[in-house]
């Protein structure tokens, strides 16, 4: 494969050829992406080739490598010497076999997020398999049950911070529904020169150690940000509104397909083109605000499921999500791809456009955002902004009535009265419970609410086809997301994973009501493995379905589930820090005595 002329130049400064890997094709800093038509532009190299592996049958090598960024050179892990890792495509219908072969001097392991497989190919070690020793290699076998974007990343401590990551795209069996003339994946990640269990151990001394964006007296007298009274009041209680993101840009590069901004990865377009953007959101620990000045954008699938197509300027994708884009550029110009993270320290950019070589002006970071009294589980009392505290699903099952309002500034509960949830235990890693939380899942994400154009929100998500599943769940379930940020615990219901002593049990097939409630201020993408589940947002059988959902800071998400696939699977939050800190529980999926087979 070929190598760029910047890093042409940087081996001839003194770096050797065998400590350097090109990307692979479908990450190459100018990608014609996949036409599909006869709108391919000449001399334009479609991506699905060299890196691009194609199943049924594939092979993967795990190893330490460099990898590039903006020209400088840092150490990674990667799959077939790239990182990201290959773009895996695979077909709705086949059987895969992907045979891993670990040559690190560690265990290793690969989970693919959001795939539907037997949990023993789920790969995570301790759960559902045993982990693939150094020097080992291990063979995944599984039917390929599904169409849409997806992705693959290692379980295995921290490995996922190094690179060990990469984008997977089912087709449908038969004709893509979404009908586009070219694609290209967008895979945003994370990236620190710093070793992932250093930026762990800072975390543990302090946990707002990366936050450079506190308020100050100079902006005080400023007239910027809190005023005197509410900062003194935060002050009393120990709570810094600043305090949105744990890890930030002062040690992060933010990348696409593995580039930094100077990098300028260029997806190329044909003008009147239909552009299907697969985006994925493949970072240890930053939510990424992604617009495209200028152009807007229609959602059609949220990870890896059909949505009735909904047009808006900007969406916030939490880590472990992904969705599907199509953008129509008509005019024969440069646009910017901005992937802004969620607490403004920073940004990666790229461009689409119809030829190599062209920019588009990059707007200036936003002003970041502050934690508010919601966001502190305050959330009857400021304004509802669509979000409902009580959706008609919810009332329905006698789960909750709608909340009376209060004065601004009233403040009737204490943030660790445990009145407010009897059930949790009183152990550290609960260090507040949200007083008034409400469900969030129609208001703009945090930071969103004034930006003055259209902003993505759960709500606005509709499945195309009919839920699989309309049953009336038969009982409701709630776990409260608890954590200590003094001291980076990080739990559901108050106990961190290594002191869980019992898993989650659901019966096989039972339909089950869940409610995720966030006691702390800060946002958790929660995941379940080896399973979809529907969100409960008021579209009865057409609720979107969804395999990661962000539960916004004092809010809820409520979504049903049923539970189809036996055996035992991960359920964690996907902020990886959080999950290594304790924020993991196993859920069990088992036949009752009476659905045992009597043979």
């Amino acid at each position: 494969m070929a190598i760029s002329i910047r890093r042409r130049e940087m081996l001839a400064g003194g770096m050797g050829l065998g400590a350097l890997v090109a990307l692979p094709a479908w990450a190459q800093s100018h990608g014609g992406g996949l036409a599909h038509g006869s709108t391919a532009m000449p001399g334009v190299r479609p991506v699905l080739n060299g890196a691009v592996l194609n199943g049924p049958e594939i092979t993967l090598t795990v190893a330490r490598q460099m990898m590039m960024i903006d020209g400088k050179a840092y150490h990674a892990i990667g799959i077939n010497g790239s990182t990201p890792a290959p773009l895996i495509r695979l077909r709705e219908g086949q059987r895969a076999k992907i045979t891993v072969i670990n040559t690190l001097d560690e265990e290793t392991s690969i989970h693919w997020h959001g795939l539907l497989l037997p949990f023993q190919m789920d790969g995570v070690p301790g759960i559902s398999f045993p982990g693939i020793p150094a020097g080992g290699r291990f063979t995944y076998e599984f039917p390929v049950v599904q169409a849409g974007t997806y992705w693959y990343h290692s379980h295995s401590g921290l490995q996922e911070q190094e690179g060990h990551y990469g984008p997977i795209v089912i087709d449908p069996a038969g004709a893509d529904p979404i009908a586009s003339d070219r694609e290209h994946v967008i895979l945003l990640s994370d990236h620190s020169p710093l070793h992932p269990h250093a930026i762990f151990r800072r975390l543990k001394l302090q946990g707002g150690y990366f936050n450079y964006q506190k308020q100050t007296a100079a902006g005080l007298l400023a007239g910027r940000d809190q005023p005197l009274a509410e900062r003194l009041r935060w002050g009393a209680m120990r709570m810094d509104p600043s305090d949105v993101s744990d890890v930030t840009g002062s040690t992060y590069r933010y990348l696409i397909n593995g580039h930094g901004s100077a990098d300028n990865w260029t997806g190329l377009f044909a003008p009147g083109e239909r552009v299907r953007l697969r985006v994925v959101n493949a970072s240890a620990m930053t939510i990424f605000n992604l617009r495209i000045p200028g152009l807007s954008f229609q959602v059609v699938q949220a990870d890896g499921q059909d949505v009735q197509p909904v047009t808006v300027d900007e969406l916030q994708i939490a880590v472990a999500e992904t969705y599907d884009l199509i953008v129509t550029p008509i005019e024969d110009r440069a646009y910017t791809l901005v992937a802004e993270t969620w607490d403004r320290s920073g940004m990666v950019q790229g461009t689409l456009a119809p030829r190599s070589g062209m920019i588009a002006a990059v707007p200036a970071l936003r002003p970041r955002p502050l934690a508010t009294m919601k966001d502190m589980g305050m959330g009857s009392m400021g304004t509802d902004h669509g979000g409902g505290a009580c959706p008609p699903e919810h009332a329905a099952m006698g789960h909750c009535q709608p909340a009376e309002p209060m004065a601004h500034g009233a403040m009737k509960h204490s943030m660790r009265d445990f009145a407010n949830a009897p059930g949790l235990p009183r152990t550290p890693v609960v260090q507040t419970v949200a007083p008034m939380p409400v469900d969030r899942t129609g208001e703009p994400p945090q930071g969103l609410g004034d930006v003055g154009h259209r902003v993505l929100t759960y709500r606005d998500l509709m499945s195309v086809a009919p839920n699989p599943d309309r049953r009336v769940p038969s009982r409701a379930l709630t776990i409260h997301l608890t954590g200590n940020m003094e001291r980076y615990m990080w739990a559901f219901d108050g106990v961190k994973l290594d002191a869980v002593t019992a898993p989650i049990p659901f019966r096989l097939g039972e339909r089950v009501r869940v409610t995720l409630v966030n006691d702390t201020m800060m946002a958790h993408p929660i995941h379940l493995h080896g399973h979809f589940f529907e969100l409960v947002t008021g579209h009865g059988d057409h609720a979107p379905r969804k395999h990661t959902v962000n539960v916004a800071p004092g809010g809820t998400v409520t979504f049903d589930l049923t539970a189809d696939a036996e055996g035992d699977w991960a359920f964690h939050c996907h902020l990886l820090y959080h999950m290594h800190a304790g924020m993991m529980q196993v859920v069990t999926v088992r036949r009752d005595a009476k659905q045992e087979d009597p043979a």
